[in-house]
């Protein structure tokens, strides 16, 4: 069966839309009648629909605290013994956004017609990743659905947390510079240029500071635009450079290099890496699907291309502290504590409960240096702005000190 997304008009004259279920849109609409109904729209949201086509949807309907919330209300219903059919029903009715309701009817549709909850996920990768469908697979093979989905909920709000926590760290500083940045705008574009008309009437030798001063506002009132242009144009040059591998592989190794960049970057894409890996490992997954499931979380192309590396040795037979520590090969990116974690894991049988610890550790000193480094930015800047104005305020007051002297 298929979901269908319709309109329809009372018999008062008002109209009422919903979602419908039915083998096709022919028969949701005679199902529409027979409820006292006259549909006027009957749109297909799940089944033959072009909304199920991989890649189809330009802007995903779930964010991370929603697919958090959904998979836990899911793992909640699948716990208490309803069917996946009836659970998926259940929150297709308490969602409040209409193109959630769309979403959940479309994967109930998928189920409904004898699909696995994975294969229905599938359908819809913008909103339900690699992760999530690894791990639901993987429940659905075991018996233990309701577990694996709890996991997946637990991974995903502590992934959404650290972003909020990142995002709320950079927020300040972000405020601090826009502002900054808008008030110099100000005085160089409308407050520069009418007290400087004074000291040019006079005739008077201005010094060289002033005179810079005068030749930036100048250029920012005259051709501001095109350096606004130039600046929107670079960001689109550079953004379509790093389209290509190659470009990107070259830009993440340098990345990966600078002081206080470099080491951030390696710390968020491991401690996603560990997590992932951690929960599949945990929930069944055999260990080449759960390491290339993990490496889609990476963001880093020299990060990706050492897992691709470890994934090759370890379909070889090697294990995968082994392949991920490259032995008799240059040092790669891994850290020694993240490998030694995994030694032991696979040494004692727990390599999930290694696997988690690693990841705490990557995310704790992820969030560690992000606060050190936002609490040494905001003083930062709030005396680079605070010397920006300095000099354009001597730049300003240096004439009319040296037209006093001349007075006197």
């Amino acid at each position: 069966m298929t979901a269908y997304r319709y309109l329809a008009a009372l018999a008062s004259g008002k109209t009422e839309d919903g979602v419908i279920d039915a083998d096709s849109a022919r028969l949701a609409r005679t199902l529409l009648r027979e409820r006292g109904l006259t549909p006027l729209t009957v749109d297909a949201i799940g089944g033959e629909g072009v909304e199920n086509k991989p890649g189809f949807r330009l802007r995903r309907v779930l964010n991370g605290q929603e697919r958090a919330i959904l998979t836990r209300q899911l793992a909640s219903l699948v716990s208490a013994g309803l069917p996946i059919s009836q659970a998926l029903q259940t929150l297709q009715a308490q969602a409040e956004k209409a193109a959630v309701r769309d979403l959940i009817a479309a994967v109930r549709s998928d189920v409904s017609s004898g699909q696995s909850l994975a294969a229905a996920y599938a359908r819809h990768p913008r909103d339900f990743p690699e992760l999530d469908r690894a791990l639901i697979a993987a429940g659905e093979q075991s018996g233990h659905l309701d577990d694996v989905l709890s996991r997946l909920a637990d991974h995903i709000e502590r992934a959404t947390a650290l972003a909020s926590k990142v995002r709320l760290a950079f927020a300040y500083p972000l405020i601090v510079t826009l502002v900054a940045l808008a008030v110099v705008t100000g005085l160089l574009t409308y407050v520069v240029p009418q007290i400087v008309g004074v000291f040019t009437q006079t005739h008077q030798k201005l010094p060289i500071l002033t005179q810079m001063l005068i030749w930036l506002s100048v250029f920012l009132r005259s051709w501001g635009w095109l350096l606004v242009i130039g600046l929107i144009a670079a960001g689109v040059a550079v953004r379509a450079i790093l389209k290509k591998p190659a470009a990107r592989f070259a830009f993440d190794m340098r990345l990966l290099h600078v002081p206080i960049a470099g080491p951030l970057a390696r710390l968020s894409n491991l401690a996603r890496f560990a997590d992932t890996l951690a929960i599949l490992v945990a929930a069944g997954v055999p260990i080449l699907r759960a390491l290339e499931a993990a490496r889609d979380t990476i963001r880093n192309h020299v990060l990706i291309a050492e897992v691709d590396g470890a994934i090759e040795k370890v379909r070889e037979g090697a294990s995968l502290s082994r392949a991920l520590s490259r032995p008799g090969e240059a040092r790669g990116h891994f850290p020694p504590v993240l490998i030694n974690l995994i030694a032991s894991g696979e040494a004692t049988g727990r390599l999930p409960l290694m696997l988690e610890r690693a990841a705490r550790q990557e995310a704790d000193e992820f969030e560690r240096r992000t606060l050190m480094l936002t609490t040494l930015l905001e003083p930062l800047l709030v005396l680079a702005m605070g010397g920006v104005v300095l000099v354009i305020v001597l730049a300003i007051l240096l004439p009319i000190i040296e037209l006093n002297q001349i007075i006197r």
